[in-house]
């Protein structure tokens, strides 16, 4: 590579970003949309009822989670957030394996959200029905959409995003609280009634399967952390972003998921889940027919700011990892907007093989739950690495911005257990959860894929090992 090329993908991205467009980009990840209209027909299929309970449980350790995050980020506010703190942690092996982790989950996360998100499109412009193949196509529409949008001036993805932003609150709050209000048929014993009489065996069969479903919710926040380097005050204001936009969402969340639960007939709304709109209808059924189109545009608004910013989001680890020379140094390039334009393509380009495995209905199934499993297992690393180093005096939190003393060990500690706690959750194969004739690969999705990653990844470190130990030294 020649002097001009190294200079080009040296270059450091644009500080365009205040903390309202970093909590906005962290909401929109997260996204209670996304994420409540996701989950909750499984929930309901699965669990019967009850699952408010483990939702906010999930909600609560996932806020630890959080501050553990938000304490690194106040201390090493860099691109390609947990990976970059891996790295400089743990050391390069460990930041290699951080980083296939992050990135090969990201894109499972980003290739699910396009799925789901070519379905509400389809829905959208009234083609809802059709083949997986169509679907595919949807999806793919709605991917080069968010590629667009990340490709854009950097005011114009601002602009969507907090747009998104706005319909969240209007889409999920909003119409929430006017079915609260106006609509409520329940007393509040119902968000913990009807506990095992899903699919579920058990009531504690049902309950661990709640707190597994309940992880895809709150995914996401750590999309602040990646774009540190775009963001104003990095130290004092990603810490924020993370905990405010993790706080926003799980509000939302669970009003949202109170109010559908007190308002809408639990049998309705289990026939509803069949289909893969199980919310419009009954939308459409409390507020009148004229409602739909409106709801599901802001819906669709809202899948599309979560798109977009998990292309950032990936796009970002993607970048550090290329500049820190774990993947082809083209990909650290950026343009003359400061925008990692070719990171973003390639991680575009991947979500897009992803969409082929839509032409299997259990291969979605499976690409959304290593989706999950996998950024739990980068929670897994992140907690784990930070306790290690903190034990041991590799890592000084009290240096940053973000002090939090005895109970940093304390909440570090507990984050680092719930998080080995919820991924083999996530990873436990429950035939009840998916389909009683699901093939064994798609119950075991989660630690076949992942470990497959890992061997590889294991093989490449040893090969280049290896390689460093024959070459001689001048």
């Amino acid at each position: 590579m020649n002097q001009t090329d190294q200079t080009t993908a040296s270059e450091t991205l644009n500080r365009s970003l205040s903390l309202w467009n970093s909590l906005t980009i962290g909401f929109a990840v997260v996204s209670p949309v996304v994420g409540l209209y996701a989950i909750i027909g499984v929930q309901t299929a699965v669990t019967g009822g009850g699952w408010f309970a483990a939702l906010a449980l999930c909600l609560a350790m996932q806020l630890l989670v959080a501050t553990v995050y938000a304490e690194l980020s106040s201390q090493f506010p860099i691109a390609g957030g947990a990976y970059k703190w891996a790295r400089q942690l743990g050391g390069g092996v460990t930041g290699q394996f951080a980083g296939v982790i992050y990135i090969s989950s990201t894109i499972s996360m980003l290739t699910t959200t396009a799925y789901t998100g070519g379905i509400w499109l389809a829905i959208f412009f009234g083609s809802a029905g059709g083949s997986g193949l169509t679907l595919v196509l949807w999806g793919v529409v709605f991917l080069s959409i968010c590629t667009l949008l990340n490709l854009a001036p950097v005011n114009l993805f601002k602009l969507v995003i907090t747009l998104g932003v706005y319909a969240e609150i209007v889409g999920s709050f909003g119409v929430a609280l006017l079915l609260f209000l106006f609509f409520r048929q329940h007393s509040f014993s119902e968000l913990f009634q009807h506990l095992g009489t899903g699919t579920a065996p058990s009531q504690t069969a049902a309950f661990l399967a709640a707190l597994a479903i309940a992880g895809w919710a709150f995914i996401g926040f750590d999309a602040c952390s990646t774009i540190a380097e775009e963001t104003h005050e990095p130290k004092r204001m990603v810490p924020r972003a993370i905990f405010f936009s993790l706080c926003m969402v799980g509000t939302v969340v669970l009003f949202n998921s109170a109010a559908l639960t007190l308002s809408i007939d639990r049998d309705n709304l289990a026939q509803a889940s069949a289909s893969s709109d199980p919310i419009t209808p009954i939308i459409a059924g409390s507020f009148g027919a004229w409602a739909e189109k409106p709801f599901l545009a802001i819906v669709m608004v809202a899948f599309l700011a979560c798109g977009a910013s998990v292309v950032q989001y990936t796009s970002r680890i993607v970048y550090s990892m290329a500049r820190e020379g774990n993947m082809p140094a083209v990909l650290s390039r950026v343009t003359e907007a400061k925008t990692p334009r070719n990171a973003v393509i390639c991680v575009v380009l991947l979500a897009g093989l992803g969409l082929l495995f839509g032409l299997n209905d259990g291969a979605v199934a499976t690409v959304l739950a290593f989706g999950t499993g996998g950024l739990y297992a980068m929670f897994v690393m992140t907690t784990g690495v930070g306790l290690y180093t903190r034990l041991t005096g590799r890592w000084n939190p009290a240096l940053g911005e973000l002090r939090l003393g005895v109970w940093g060990l304390v909440i570090n500690t507990i984050a680092f257990l719930w998080s080995v706690f919820e991924f083999v959750n996530i990873a436990w194969p429950r035939a009840y959860a998916v389909s009683l004739t699901a093939p064994w690969w798609q119950l075991w999705a989660v630690p076949l894929v992942l470990g497959s990653i890992l061997g590889a990844t294991t093989v490449n470190v040893l090969i280049n090992k290896i390689r460093r130990n024959r070459t001689p030294r001048r």
